[in-house]
């Protein structure tokens, strides 16, 4: 039954790119196929920063270098494909679902069982089991100390971890109030921000902060200048 579905799953992913080959008129021009590819990329990144997946600064330094080749694209000149490049086209349509075989049969597990919804809420009771025990350990350390930082660092990406953003930008505050880093004090006042639903006072103030004493060439630059810009500099 798995091979079976592996093999409708094959026939579905292939099928655009059959028919693209059947109609090469209508196949997109390398420009339209880089635009295509680049706004898609864009989606993703948004997906990911929306599940948490990529924390602010990384989804602002991905995203600003995407929309730098979306941007190189659009001014390059447009021509269409090539009848040479239906080729590879029509390689790919015969090799992909031989070589996706191949190594199936090499390392396929089918026969595993799925990781049912109760292992999967035990995983969850754990890791908030282990949050709980590293805030009470953190409540037995000097709250100035560099040690005491670095549990707070932890403890901040284990609830982003979880989806728990109020609580990740909390602990991320404590983080830089023991010691200031621009990039982790972007990422809690990104965070906070996010929470509020707005840029209030004391996350602009982090956001400015960040700038001033951050290197030139930082990732998260632009949304820090993006955040201070919708609270009015």
């Amino acid at each position: 039954m798995t091979l079976l579905a592996l093999l409708l799953l094959a026939v579905l992913a292939l099928a655009p790119l059959a028919w693209a080959l059947r109609r090469p008129g209508a196949t997109r021009s390398r420009r339209e196929s880089a635009l295509a590819l680049h706004r898609a990329q864009l989606a993703e990144l948004d997906r990911d920063l929306a599940e948490n997946r990529l924390v602010p600064a990384e989804h602002a330094a991905a995203t600003l270098e995407v929309q730098r080749r979306l941007l190189a694209a659009a001014e390059a000149p447009d021509a269409p494909p090539p009848r040479a490049a239906r080729a590879p086209l029509l390689a790919a349509l015969v090799l992909v679902p031989l070589l996706a075989g191949g190594l199936y049969a090499i390392d396929g597990r089918p026969f595993l069982p799925d990781a049912p919804l109760a292992e999967r809420q035990t995983e969850a009771r754990e890791a908030e089991a282990m949050i709980a025990l590293l805030r009470e350990r953190l409540a037995t350390l000097d709250q100035h100390s560099e040690t005491a930082r670095q549990g707070y660092v932890l403890l901040g990406n284990a609830e982003n971890g979880l989806g728990h953003l109020a609580q990740a930008a909390a602990a991320w505050h404590q983080a830089v109030a023991i010691r200031f880093d621009p990039a982790l004090a972007t990422l809690a006042a990104e965070a906070q921000t996010r929470v509020d639903g707005k840029v209030s006072a004391e996350s602009a103030a982090l956001f400015r902060r960040a700038l001033a004493e951050g290197p030139r060439d930082a990732p998260w630059r632009k949304i820090a200048q993006q955040r201070l810009g919708e609270a009015g500099g």
